[in-house]
């Protein structure tokens, strides 16, 4: 029964790790310490730093999904063309146009995205430069000019929206560049739709920690906490229109083992 219950834990511990995290468990017992054998990570070129003038560049391992030129990658609602503006090598939202989501569907992820507020601001609280990026076209981290501007905290920028505040508010001024770093785990669900493990999600923003390692009650929705419903591993990443102009540049991800 020792034996039984060992390799059920084994078992369990597999199904709720990420895999690559699972993977490095099982490498801590696979090799020797110092093994000269072992495998060698991969050798990227890394990311180069953006400026307020100028976008950085991807790692040379991501996929480029916005370089500053057109949004072929990305497509309307309905799949077909996305209808932003490209301008001077930035994405704007034309209000009233819809969402755009990626062509491509991912999951596990490190993601990068830099996104402007309009200058000067209108309006104020959740009329203010609001709009939203989706991982997997549901679970929603939110963006929103938070310089200066009062709104509920679950809906400020760097909020995983409706569900829990950013650490701290480390918003920019108005028209300035602001960065997301984004390492999302989505959840995993058994054969028979049951939730196997809830969504991770661990966000930078201007290089401080707004979000570490937050767990998903769920989807993200206007007041309301709806439970996990199963989806595939994999749905393409959505920015929302929000009938503001919100600008965007510099988007690339990085797919995690999954």
């Amino acid at each position: 029964m020792r034996t039984v219950s060992l390799l059920a834990c084994t078992i369990l511990i597999a199904v709720m790790l990420p895999a690559d995290e699972a993977s490095r468990r099982a490498d801590l017992t696979r090799w020797k310490i110092s093994d000269p054998n072992r495998p060698a990570p991969a050798v990227i070129t890394p990311a180069s730093p953006s400026t307020q003038q100028s976008p950085g560049k991807a790692p040379s391992d991501a996929v480029v999904l916005f370089d500053g030129t057109n949004l072929s990658k990305w497509q309307d609602s309905k799949g077909g063309p996305a209808r932003w503006k490209v301008t001077n090598g930035v994405i704007e939202i034309v209000p009233g146009t819809g969402d755009i989501r990626t062509a491509q569907a991912f999951g596990d992820c490190q993601l990068h995205v830099e996104w402007a507020e309009p200058n000067p601001p209108h309006d104020k609280d959740q009329g203010r430069g609001n709009s939203g990026i989706y991982l997997m076209s549901r679970y929603e981290l939110q963006v929103l000019d938070s310089y200066e501007n009062k709104t509920y905290p679950d809906g400020q920028a760097g909020a995983v929206y409706a569900q829990t505040p950013p650490l701290v508010n480390a918003c920019l001024r108005p028209g300035e560049w602001q960065t997301y770093d984004i390492v999302f785990h989505g959840p995993r669900f058994a054969p028979d739709g049951k939730l196997l493990r809830p969504a991770h999600i661990t966000v930078l923003q201007n290089g401080v920690l707004v979000q570490d390692n937050t767990e998903l009650t769920g989807p993200t929705n206007y007041m309301e906490r709806p439970p996990y419903k199963a989806h595939p591993d994999k749905m393409p990443l959505l920015l929302q229109d929000h009938d503001q102009p919100v600008r965007f540049r510099n988007i690339w991800i990085r797919e995690l083992g999954n």
